[in-house]
């Protein structure tokens, strides 16, 4: 199994858009096809495609001008579209609106699942937190997936795992802020048009203060419902289960948090309705599972406490650590990959499909080497 390319970027956002795009061709033009061919299977016209991406080019634009800026590098570099860049990191909010809008009889719910999990210091052996999450999506992203290390001219240099064409997905920073993200559902969804996911997680992994990414996560409006967790490498974490225009705080219980696709909120449910659960029934024991997991390993937990807890297969293929599987509208659905990140030391160690691979790359914030196995992974290989 491959692992996930690294490319290094840096300079102005047009001329990073660039490097990006030259280094990264192949894997962009395959999410543009993913999400272009999602589109076409709904009935989408190339007018109303279009329209669609105008509307989030123009959000994009207000929300931040570089931001468009860069994705017009990418195009430049990768001879991809300006408006299938603009899809990539739109994709969630364009897939689902055209879906909703389409003339054509629609099966396809996408079992865009995720479990993420967060160790405070005082649960760690490190003395460091932990933060990971199982990325749960169409398993063609394996080949799509990409890492970029980024030197900012103007805040923090940051490390993000995302899908190659887009801006952000997972990651950390060099002020110690890290952010992973997974699907939640409600009935506010897509009435109003609001900033793309990935944006709002690019947002976050540009502050130098976790006050800051907590604002951008908390106050940033949304098209569509999101489960967000963010954490500071000084010591603590919280988990936002976001709607459109709300956002609900969840806290370290017991020096953690596990969350994965129903909404848990008191809050939360006393003011809207789940309905995303006929899309990941398992979810209500994924969490727990996690949570299990963990705490039988005792009080102080690493890296590798948290990859066992991820790893998890209990009931697969509807587990944890998802093999790949039909989804309902017949598209293959997997874990697409497992990534952990240890903040303090700018480390995220990433496996793809890791239902069948548990060979882990190392990806290093600091310094300009290249991604290489981690020992554990090593060792096993060794042996």
């Amino acid at each position: 199994m491959s692992p996930f390319p690294l490319v290094t970027l840096s300079g102005a956002p047009q001329a990073r858009g660039r490097q990006y795009g030259a280094a990264l061709k192949d894997r962009i033009a395959r999410s543009a096809a993913l999400y272009g061919g999602a589109l076409e299977k709904y009935g989408i016209s190339a007018a109303h495609k279009a329209a669609l991406i105008a509307e989030y080019a123009q959000k994009i634009a207000a929300f931040d001008e570089n931001y468009l800026k860069e994705m017009r590098g990418i195009a430049e570099g990768s001879g991809v579209a300006l408006d299938d860049i603009v899809m990539i990191n739109a994709r969630t909010e364009v897939v689902a609106l055209a879906r909703a809008q389409s003339t054509k009889p629609v099966d396809d719910e996408l079992d865009d699942g995720c479990t993420g999990a967060m160790l405070l210091p005082e649960r760690s052996a490190s003395g460091n937190l932990i933060h990971g999450q199982n990325w749960d999506w169409r398993a063609e992203c394996a080949e799509t997936g990409v890492v970029l290390r980024v030197r900012q001219d103007h805040g923090p240099d940051y490390l993000t795992f995302v899908e190659a064409g887009g801006l952000a997905r997972s990651g950390l920073n060099a002020a110690g802020i890290s952010i992973t993200a997974n699907y939640l559902e409600c009935e506010r969804d897509y009435t109003k048009l609001g900033i793309p996911l990935g944006l709002i997680r690019r947002k976050v992994l540009e502050q130098e203060h976790f006050a800051l990414a907590a604002k951008a996560v908390a106050t940033t409006p949304k098209s569509c419902s999101n489960n967000i967790m963010v954490a500071s490498a000084a010591g603590f974490g919280i988990d936002f289960e976001c709607a459109p225009d709300e956002a609900f705080p969840l806290y370290p219980e017991d020096g953690m948090i596990v969350h994965a696709n129903h909404w848990v909120s008191p809050v939360a449910l006393a003011k809207l309705r789940d309905t995303g659960i006929p899309h990941v029934p398992e979810s209500f024991y994924r969490d727990w599972r996690v949570r299990k997991i963990l705490q039988e390993q005792g009080r102080l937990l690493t890296r590798e406490s948290l990859k066992k807890a991820l790893f998890d297969d209990f009931l697969s293929p509807y587990a944890v650590c998802r093999p790949p599987r039909p989804a309902d509208g017949g598209n293959l659905t997997a874990t697409v990959a497992m990534i952990v990140m240890e903040p303090a030391l700018g480390i995220m160690e990433i496996a793809p499909l890791p239902a069948i691979n548990r060979q882990f790359t190392t990806y290093r914030l600091h310094g300009d080497g290249a991604a290489e196995p981690s020992a554990a992974a090593a060792a096993a290989l060794e042996h």
